[in-house]
C-alpha cells in the first residue's frame, strides 16, 4: 500500500521531534496550545490510529470512542514504541468500514458513514500532520530543538512551496 510509505515518512518525522524533547517537555503545558502538552497531542494522534485498528476487525470506526490514556500522554517511550507498532501493522488489504460519529453534542443517535480503510488510513495521516504542526508550535515555545522545515507541513503545501520557488 503507497499510503503506508507516507505514514512511514510522517512517523519517522514526528519519532525524531520526540526523540530529542526530554520526558519534562513532553509533559510540560504550553500557552499556546490552551495549557495542552505536546504528549496530549501524540496521544490524540496515535489513539486515532489504534482506533482505526480496532475498527479493521470489528468494521466500524469510532474516533469519538477513544481510550485516551494518561501513560501514552506522559511517557514519550511508550508513545514511540506505539508509533512503530502501528507502522508495522497498517499494512493491510483495503476492505469496507462503517465510520460512526456525532458531530452535534446534543444529537442522542449517532451517523453511520461508509468508508473504507485506505480512506481512513489518508485521513489519519492528514490528521497527524495537522497536530505535528500543534505540536510544533508546542516544541517552540517550551524548547530550543529545531524542528526540519517540513515539519507538521502537508506534502501537498511543500509541493505548492516547490513549486512557487520555481
Amino acid at each position: 500500500m503507497k499510503l503506508q510509505h507516507a505514514v512511514n515518512n510522517t512517523f519517522i518525522q514526528l519519532a525524531a521531534g520526540l526523540q530529542q524533547l526530554t520526558p519534562d517537555e513532553y509533559i510540560k503545558p504550553c500557552k499556546a496550545l490552551f495549557s495542552n502538552t505536546i504528549g496530549q497531542h501524540v496521544r490524540h494522534i496515535i489513539e486515532s490510529y489504534l482506533c482505526l485498528e480496532k475498527g479493521y476487525y470489528s468494521g466500524l470506526i469510532n474516533y469519538e470512542k477513544r481510550e485516551r490514556s494518561l501513560l501514552i500522554e506522559t511517557d514519550k517511550t511508550v508513545a514511540e514504541n506505539l508509533l512503530i507498532e502501528i507502522k508495522n501493522n497498517l499494512d493491510k488489504e483495503n476492505k469496507e468500514l462503517k465510520l460512526q460519529v456525532i458531530y452535534d453534542d446534543t444529537a442522542d443517535e449517532p451517523i453511520i458513514i461508509s468508508t473504507n480503510y485506505f480512506r481512513e488510513v489518508a485521513y489519519n495521516i492528514e490528521h497527524t500532520i495537522h497536530h505535528m504542526a500543534l505540536i510544533r508550535v508546542g516544541i517552540n515555545e517550551t524548547t530550543n530543538i529545531l524542528l526540519p522545515e517540513n515539519f507538521g507541513v502537508a506534502s501537498s503545501t511543500i509541493k505548492y512551496r516547490k513549486q512557487c520557488a520555481q
